[in-house]
């Protein structure tokens, strides 16, 4: 009943009622259905990341309505724009679900002068919140894969009693993503790039350490090279992180930034 389709792997049926999907997959199946027949029902979920291939959908979908106005379309994300969002498609009328119930406190922690670098200043935070509590998971947002090798060296050195750090980002293998979601007897540091920010759910989170900066994919047209800069994230993204930790029970947040930082970002 439920299939899905990636790059390089196709697991529908002709059966399937539901069928999961990238959506660079639902643009390269527009060239072939323009007017997406094969589906009564397209669920556009992390709208809020706001990609080139999720800003080519939403366009798309709005000038095809007119001409399915049998087709059901439901944009959801976290941390979305909704006002905005429901403008553009005609005032469509909002669901707001609530999610985390626990609190979670925010602790604004930047990196101070004797600190040499942010793989120093995550390490010392770790180690912080190590004597403050021996046994809770924390979840640790970098940039990328180099800021993650460089803070787990970091952190290894300070030979925490029964803790097991485990990175994640894309270019891990698949057995090594699953340690992540392994609930094991010994303290998790997970350091995560920003697909554990919205892709993923970790469970038993109770601390994440927030760096406030993620590895973003930016095109130059003048160049016309694409470049992986490393960039402030939103006040959206900031607060996606934050309820990392509060999903089972109360959490805390460090961000690694000072609170003036914080309400000078961009809301989105």
């Amino acid at each position: 009943v439920v299939g899905y389709k990636v790059r390089f792997n196709d697991k529908v049926k002709r059966t399937s009622y539901i069928k999961f999907m990238t959506d660079g997959i639902l643009l390269a199946e527009i060239q072939s259905d323009p007017l997406l027949r094969g589906y009564d029902t397209i669920i556009i979920d992390e709208a809020h990341e706001r990609s080139l291939n999720i800003d080519f959908l939403l366009g798309f979908i709005k000038r095809l309505l007119p001409r399915r106005p049998d087709l059901r379309v439901i944009i959801s994300s976290a941390t979305l724009e909704t006002k905005r969002f429901s403008a553009f498609f005609g005032d469509a009328p909002l669901v707001e679900v609530s999610g985390r119930t626990y609190p979670v406190d925010v602790l604004y922690r930047p990196p101070n002068d004797n600190e040499a670098d942010l793989a120093d200043a995550v390490a010392n935070t770790v180690n912080e919140i190590a004597e403050m509590d021996p046994r809770n998971d924390i979840l640790v947002f970098l940039p990328g894969e180099r800021e993650i090798r460089e803070a787990l060296f970091e952190i290894e050195q300070r030979s925490l009693p029964h803790t097991v750090v485990l990175p994640l980002y894309a270019r891990l293998s698949a057995a090594e993503q699953q340690r992540v979601f392994q609930r094991i007897p010994q303290r998790r540091v997970v350091l995560a790039t920003n697909v554990a920010e919205t892709s993923l759910t970790i469970p038993g989170i109770v601390y994440v350490v927030d760096s406030g900066v993620a590895r973003v994919n930016r095109y130059n047209p003048r160049t016309g090279v694409s470049q992986l800069l490393v960039e402030p994230v939103s006040r959206a993204s900031a607060d996606q992180r934050k309820g990392r930790c509060g999903r089972t029970q109360s959490g805390v947040c460090f961000r690694m930034y000072d609170e003036s930082d914080y309400n000078s970002r961009p809301a989105h």
